[in-house]
């Protein structure tokens, strides 16, 4: 760990998250998972379960397998910010693309139609968890088949849920945003501002 004073650990892969939070000048270390864990496994879908329900449950589970990681190493005490994101097309969850193939068919269910995306933040404060959750519309537009092949081909849409970036040339395709741009990219930071001033973190 840096010797540099931060405020709490970040319990989150995504370098669009540790992004985010520098944009709040909230000072953080983070807190990955070992090679021990099977991180992949904490966001498995459950059969029927539907898209906020998920995005809850998996960010609870981050955070709680965050807390047993902290403790495991002996690390500092510090509050811990755990977050999930994923995209719905209704009922229907789309989460990271496995292959190309996977990519192509989740770019197909979004064009010309809107979906919702949902980012789930939680946050032991070392006495208790608390969470938020930001819930954004955002509409496509028809996408060509060959603006679809072109952006699998640009290996974008792996890693990320739904199989896009709206801060990547996908932009181009989005007509609208209603909600967080910040919670789209995978951390919404009214929210999480919220969480820690509530918290007395940082603010």
């Amino acid at each position: 760990m840096s010797s540099s004073p931060f405020l709490l650990y970040l319990a989150s892969q995504s370098p669009r998250r540790r992004q985010l939070l520098d944009q709040l000048g909230v000072a953080h270390e983070l807190l990955l998972p070992g090679d021990d864990e099977d991180a992949e496994a904490i966001e498995a879908e459950r059969a029927g379960e539907l898209p906020q329900a998920y995005v809850q449950r998996v960010t609870t589970a981050k955070l709680k397998a965050a807390r047993v990681r902290l403790a495991r190493r002996g690390l500092p005490p510090a509050p811990i910010l755990a977050s999930d994101t994923t995209v719905a097309v209704g009922r229907r969850i789309l989460g990271k693309p496995a292959d190309a193939a996977d990519a192509t068919r989740m770019l197909e269910a979004l064009s010309g139609r809107t979906h919702r995306v949902l980012t789930a933040v939680a946050l032991w404060t070392g006495k208790r968890a608390i969470h938020a959750l930001s819930v954004s519309r955002v509409q496509v537009a028809p996408l060509p088949a060959a603006a679809i092949e072109r952006y699998v081909a640009s290996g974008e849409p792996f890693g990320k849920a739904g199989a896009y970036a709206i801060q990547s040339q996908f932009s181009g395709w989005i007509a609208r945003v209603d909600g967080s741009y910040s919670g789209i990219m995978g951390l919404p930071l009214y929210e999480t501002a919220q969480l820690l001033r509530q918290a007395r973190i940082g603010f």
